[in-house]
């Protein structure tokens, strides 16, 4: 008799079917069942490679990104939405593209029990399409403006700030094709980076064309890596023929001084597709923001085309892209529309966004730790923190001896701390201690309230 079989949803509710013969099974029902535990031995369970726990104080950068960024997506009127972690594959085959690393390599995919692909998104703006054309967006009037913020899913090797789960903080324009909306999305780009912490960034953007030059320019440089492929890594030998375009994208060291005698894009652009990429350094400029002409910034996604930007910035090391986007006005058609829908966005990689800005900025401080001297101390400081926690101020009340807690406010980087005894509580004054400076006054409660709210300020 072979092993009854189980399956992954039992070992999630710990219970497996006993193994061996003649396992006692009631009349038309499964097997009886015992506790994982009784069979597997005890074992430390960490997260899976590539992902990790979101720990504090970091969580307080990550929240302070995210408000900053609802903050700037609300005043360029975009609103949220939100999508399926989960996708048919065909829709990043044909939408991501079929021959790029994040198809072939790095998605997610299983079959479901109906025989379905299905994949874990890698990526958003295809399933922001996607949404865009079901639910027949276009029928409402004005450009489509759509912001989103959630993990995505790539079996990525893991290293700095990159993981296999990662989130992304992402922005779509549909509805237009004018050059205005290229330099719209970009100023707020770096107007949700100033907000969010991130200072010394650089810009870079290029054009790659659209469906009339770029073919062309493809086809130019698959002709001159035909003599050059073979010296260069095996990545870019396989890209040589199938997406030529991926080998500008190339980090090798060695294929470096290769990929700079390569043809630039920007040489090769249509009238249309050069006017349109002037008009869009011109709003730049009018708007005072800074940027370098990278020709060989392609991205890594087929459906792009015009414009193209990247944000990189020093405290990544090699990695160093903070966040990505362009203009993918054939995607909706490639996607099944049939009308028409010109775009353009980006996507952040917030993991990376916060790594940067937590590099230069320090953590959220403590306002204030109340230490208590005595039990009548204690139930009097519990309505004093609730009364100062009210007013905005983040408190933390700390029991114990008072040296241990005086210890504990220099742990937690608190800025104020509060000493209650009897004494104090008798006269209605309190000490109050700055910690950077050691200076203590004798304050009442009204201005103590005052005198941290001031300093919030």
């Amino acid at each position: 008799m072979g092993r009854t079989p189980w399956s992954a949803a039992d070992a999630l509710v710990g219970l497996r079917p006993k193994a061996g013969r003649g396992a006692a099974r009631a009349p038309g029902g499964p097997p009886h069942w015992r506790h994982a535990s009784m069979v597997f031995p005890t074992t430390l369970i960490k997260a899976v490679k590539g992902t990790r726990d979101l720990l504090p104080p970091s969580t307080e950068v990550w929240n302070r990104v995210e408000t900053a960024a609802r903050a700037v997506f609300r005043a360029y009127n975009y609103r949220e939405i939100r999508t399926p972690i989960l996708e048919e594959t065909q829709l990043f085959a044909r939408g991501v593209g079929a021959e790029t690393d994040i198809v072939t390599k790095e998605m997610y995919t299983f079959e479901d029990r109906d025989g379905s692909s299905l994949t874990l998104r890698p990526e958003n703006t295809a399933s922001v399409i996607r949404a865009y054309i079901e639910h027949r967006l276009d029928q409402r009037p004005g450009v489509r403006k759509l912001y989103y913020m959630g993990p995505m899913f790539r079996r990525e090797r893991p290293q700095k700030g990159r993981f296999r789960q990662f989130y992304q903080i992402g922005a779509e324009a549909i509805g237009s094709e004018s050059p205005l909306a290229d330099a719209e999305v970009i100023e707020m780009v770096v107007e949700l980076l100033g907000r969010a912490g991130l200072t010394g960034f650089k810009l870079l953007i290029n054009s790659v064309g659209d469906r009339h030059c770029r073919p062309q320019y493809v086809e130019l440089l698959r002709k001159e890596l035909e003599g050059v492929a073979a010296r260069m890594c095996g990545d870019c030998r396989r890209r040589a023929d199938a997406n030529p375009l991926r080998v500008l994208d190339c980090k090798v060291e060695a294929d470096q001084p290769i990929i700079d005698k390569l043809p630039h894009i920007v040489d090769c652009l249509c009238e249309e597709c050069r006017a349109h990429f002037e008009a869009v350094k011109r709003y730049l400029d009018d708007r005072g923001i800074a940027y370098e002409v990278r020709p060989r910034l392609v991205r890594g996604l087929d459906y792009y085309m015009r414009t193209t930007f990247e944000v990189v910035h020093g405290a990544l090391g090699s990695q160093n892209s903070v966040l990505g986007g362009g203009r993918y006005d054939g995607l909706a058609e490639s996607l099944g529309s049939k009308t028409p829908a010109p775009g353009i966005g980006f996507s952040i990689g917030e993991d990376r966004l916060v790594m940067s800005v937590e590099s230069e900025t320090d953590g959220a401080a403590l306002d204030l730790l109340i230490a208590p001297l005595g039990e009548p101390a204690v139930r009097q400081c519990a309505l004093m923190a609730r009364d100062y926690r009210r007013a905005g101020l983040s408190v933390e009340l700390a029991e114990g001896r008072l040296k241990r807690v005086m210890e504990l406010a220099n742990k937690l980087g608190a800025r104020y701390a509060l000493i209650v005894g009897e004494d104090e509580m008798a006269a209605g004054r309190y000490a109050l201690k700055n910690m950077s400076t050691g200076e203590q006054e004798s304050l009442t409660r009204e201005e103590i309230a005052a005198r941290l709210g001031a300093s919030l300020n």
